[in-house]
């Protein structure tokens, strides 16, 4: 798996934290990590994006960004506000195919969802991923709606004939409600597809090095973790 696109079910959904917990894993693996977001947007080009913030919390990884754009929009939308040339899917499968070569991990982290899109012509992550022949992690929200937006996530991905790795829960809450515990037994069953992690709420606001130390324990042994999901859902769920 030397390339692993990261998508999710939305925005604010915690595709950058659970990157950066699938980097902090491989790192601890031993493995060379470069992460590549494929377009950053709502940030100035002073101010830190989404690959530093996964550097700044998994560590010695590479970084790379093909391009940002100052407002907090989708991709194509805010390239064309900015009047700069779009991120197109060529371009995202030939900067992670270049890292590729370098690296034994490239996680490929996209802006919003599966099918927001890129350029004028309607180009979007799944794009990228098809050109790539790379599977696709799906970031997923742990609570009431997430069934219905995972299952659309996994029904695109398939019709592709794109591999869906799993799902992780991006934000697995200190004391989950009804809706989330049950998730974690239908959300493998309604998108065909394992449940490989959940993140604590908060990941993020722990001191790096915390969180190097703990990502392997987020994360199921596909993405380099000790996590179990079976105990897990004995645990959590009702």
């Amino acid at each position: 798996m030397p390339v692993l696109v990261i998508t999710g079910t939305g925005t604010e959904i915690g595709k950058t934290v659970t990157t950066a917990a699938v980097a902090a894993a491989g790192l601890a693996a031993g493995r060379s990590v470069a992460v590549l977001k494929a377009a950053q947007t709502g940030v100035q080009p002073d101010e830190p994006g989404d690959a530093e913030e996964v550097t700044r919390l998994a560590g010695a990884v590479t970084a790379a960004e093909i391009a940002r754009y100052p407002d907090p929009l989708a991709p194509a939308t805010a390239a064309r506000r900015a009047g700069r040339a779009p991120v197109r899917p060529q371009d995202i499968a030939e900067a992670a195919a270049k890292l590729a070569t370098e690296h034994d991990l490239v996680l490929v982290e996209g802006a919003g969802g599966l099918l927001v899109r890129f350029d004028a012509e309607g180009g979007t992550l799944a794009d990228a991923a098809e050109l790539l022949a790379a599977p696709v992690l799906v970031v997923v929200s742990a609570g009431l709606g997430t069934l219905n937006t995972t299952e659309l996530t996994a029904r695109e991905l398939r019709g592709r004939g794109l591999d869906l790795a799993g799902v992780v829960m991006g934000s697995w809450p200190d004391v989950p409600d009804l809706a989330s515990r049950c998730n974690l037994v239908d959300l493998p069953e309604v998108c065909g597809a394992p449940l490989l992690g959940a993140l604590p709420a908060g990941a993020a606001t722990l001191a790096p090095a915390d969180f190097r130390t703990a990502a392997p324990s987020w994360l199921a042994p596909r993405l380099d973790g000790t996590w179990d999901s079976e105990a897990f859902r004995r645990r959590e769920a009702p």
